[in-house]
């Protein structure tokens, strides 16, 4: 079964109220949807950086959001996450408010995790990032995972 790390946003979007923005709202029906129907099929991982950034804010929402995370393991902290972070970081490909996104990606990468499910698309799941990304863990002789939305992750043309 492959390997699917759940970024932040993800459990951000499932627990949120419904947005009254168009693009906010639609991101998380597909969110919901796939977390119903998909989610199955992958072996869900996180990190505790999920789990402290899922902590903070309104502590109604972040208890239900730590309830949704209950029971998917974490993955390991080891210290060559932090290099992959930095390498990302000292090519400037992330501003500096952006070291938990590489951090993410790092962990995914050193993990050999197949997907990274995101709604950050300012610095992770970005297109003109990728490259660079993708250039840093080649460089560095680390896996490549797949990061993708979950509107990517849908199986059928039903929306």
């Amino acid at each position: 079964m492959a390997t699917l790390y759940v970024e932040t946003s993800i459990v951000s979007y499932l627990r949120q109220p419904l947005s009254n923005q168009l693009i906010a709202a639609a991101r998380q029906m597909l969110t919901r949807r796939w977390w119903e129907d998909q989610r199955h099929g992958y072996e869900l991982v996180i990190s505790q950086y999920v789990i402290d950034e899922v902590a903070d804010g309104d502590q109604h929402l972040a208890l239900e959001r730590l309830e949704t995370l209950k029971g998917l393991p974490l993955l390991e902290l080891a210290p060559e996450v932090d290099i992959i972070a930095e390498e990302i970081m000292t090519r400037s490909i992330l501003p500096p408010k952006a070291q938990l996104d590489a951090l993410h990606i790092a962990l995914a990468a050193y993990h050999r995790i197949d997907y990274l499910l995101t709604w950050n698309c300012k610095h992770i799941a970005n297109a003109r990032i990728l490259p660079k990304i993708h250039q840093v863990l080649n460089d560095l002789d680390y896996w490549i995972p797949l990061i993708c939305t979950p509107e990517e992750m849908l199986d059928d043309d039903a929306y």
